[in-house]
């Protein structure tokens, strides 16, 4: 771990920093970190780990400088509340920012933003704004249908969300009438599945909200701002239900050497300022009541935000991995 330091009058003294651990991609929160260190003058120390973020603050143990731990998936979430490697934080700026919904009870983890599991859909299509999750498995839907890996994070937490809704049979009829009408292997990204409506492989497909603000934006690529744009958006919801949200993220450490500093920086990642970047560069929905959504998911239509806890979603997590598996979803 880097650390800076600074000439005081009374000699050397350490300056102030966080240490963040992170299975976010770097660029993706580059730019609110460097508007926190601009506002704040702490250093943010950067930790990103793709894989096995939980074991290796685990293996730490006493010794890690993880600060703040943040995760793209509340299963992640509440993995690190479940090894107890959380702290419980009282704060009146989160408590006021995070709807109850979105935070831990005890105070030991805290949504920052989220993305909607959203329909991709082929431009050609019509009356698809009553579409729900369930319809996926609708025969008319069959060799029509394109998603990535069933055991991927992102999709885990939609079958487990199907799951708490409907239970384990009807999720596992559910899953077989979706394999039955897939277009090809379950595969690839999420970008993948507007990759392929584009090439008319398929018509229809889950993925995450804010592909769509990248892919357009033209920072994947001219090919990906192709893909962007021969795609519509649609929120589709579970029936009697909302659409399907997961969050983004983060728990201060049992260990946290500049615990004071992490408490600092989660309570800017949900200011005004921090929720507006969120919108503005990741294109993800803003966790904070009225804070502003990007054009780009407004056009999208009113999200209307499935209630099925957030961490039954995560406690299902596993019954939902061993459905994926039962039923064959990815062979």
């Amino acid at each position: 771990m880097c650390f800076g330091w600074v000439l005081t009058l009374g000699g050397v003294a350490q300056a102030a920093e966080v240490n963040l651990y992170t299975t976010r991609e770097p660029g993706l929160i580059r730019p609110l970190l460097d508007a926190y260190t601009a506002r704040s003058g702490v250093k943010v120390n950067t930790v990103f780990v793709e894989k096995g973020l939980a074991e290796r603050v685990a293996a730490e143990g006493a010794r890690s400088q993880a600060d703040l731990v943040m995760t793209v998936d509340i299963g992640n979430l509440i993995e690190l509340v479940d090894r107890d490697l959380a702290q419980p934080v009282r704060s009146a700026a989160l408590e006021a920012a995070v709807p109850a919904p979105l935070r831990d009870s005890e105070g030991r983890w805290f949504g920052l933003s989220m993305r909607a599991r959203v329909l991709y859909a082929d431009r050609g299509l019509s009356d698809l704004s009553a579409a729900t999750y369930e319809e996926l498995a609708d025969p008319k839907w069959k060799g029509k249908v394109c998603l990535r890996s069933g055991q991927h994070p992102y999709n885990t937490a939609l079958i487990s969300a199907f799951l708490v809704r409907h239970g384990a049979e009807k999720t596992e009829a559910w899953l077989k009438g979706v394999k039955a009408n897939l277009a090809r292997k379950a595969a690839g990204g999420d970008r993948d599945v507007a990759r392929d409506i584009a090439a008319d492989l398929c018509e229809v497909g889950l993925a995450n909200s804010y592909y769509v603000g990248l892919m357009r934006s033209g920072r994947g690529g001219p090919d990906q701002q192709k893909w962007g744009e021969a795609i519509k958006v649609v929120l589709p919801t579970f029936e009697g239900g909302g659409t399907h949200v997961n969050v983004s993220g983060a728990i201060v450490a049992r260990n946290a050497p500049n615990r004071d500093e992490a408490v600092k920086l989660l309570e800017y990642l949900v200011s005004d300022e921090a929720q507006a970047l969120y919108a503005r560069t990741d294109y993800e929905y803003p966790v904070k009541p009225g804070a502003a959504v990007d054009p780009l998911l407004s056009a999208f239509g009113t999200l209307a935000i499935d209630t099925t806890p957030l961490v039954e979603i995560a406690r299902n997590r596993k019954a939902a991995s061993l459905l994926v598996d039962k039923v064959g979803f990815d062979n």
